[in-house]
């Protein structure tokens, strides 16, 4: 899928399957080291290592070392990963509105504590994503 025209091709194979997608949630939250994700996710470990050097390979996480003794590395999102939080934030909306029943944690302004309502929004005409109809054009 990488080679694929489809720009959703190409995205789903950095980021498509759901341990990778939550990991950049953790990171974005704040949570970067290897033990804190593996607690927060509750991800077997051999998991883990192989979602964290698939995203790091990518381009979404960077590795950095935190301690020599013992060697130790946290997680930190790049610019294509802190791109990738407004997906996130998509994502959790559309959970929230069809997935949404029982106890259901919300996503709140930082600064105002105010909720979050998420709408994707296209720059070029002002209309909301999923209200017109659009196709995909090949390249030539």
């Amino acid at each position: 899928m990488s080679e694929s025209t489809c720009p959703i091709a190409r995205g789903v194979s950095c980021v498509g399957d759901a341990w990778s997608i939550l990991v950049l949630r953790d990171a974005a939250m704040g949570i970067t080291r290897f033990d804190e994700i593996r607690k927060s996710l509750g991800i077997a470990p051999t998991i883990l290592t192989k979602r964290l050097a698939s995203l790091v390979e990518d381009g979404l996480l960077e590795r950095r070392r935190y301690s020599e003794r013992p060697p130790r590395d946290e997680y930190l999102l790049t610019d294509a990963g802190r791109d990738f939080l407004p997906v996130l934030v998509m994502i959790g909306a559309w959970g929230q509105k069809h997935r949404g029943g029982g106890r259901l944690a919300r996503y709140v302004d930082a600064e105002t504590g105010k909720p979050i309502r998420a709408k994707l929004v296209d720059a070029e005409t002002g209309a909301e994503i999923g209200t017109r109809p659009f196709k995909i054009i090949e390249p030539d």
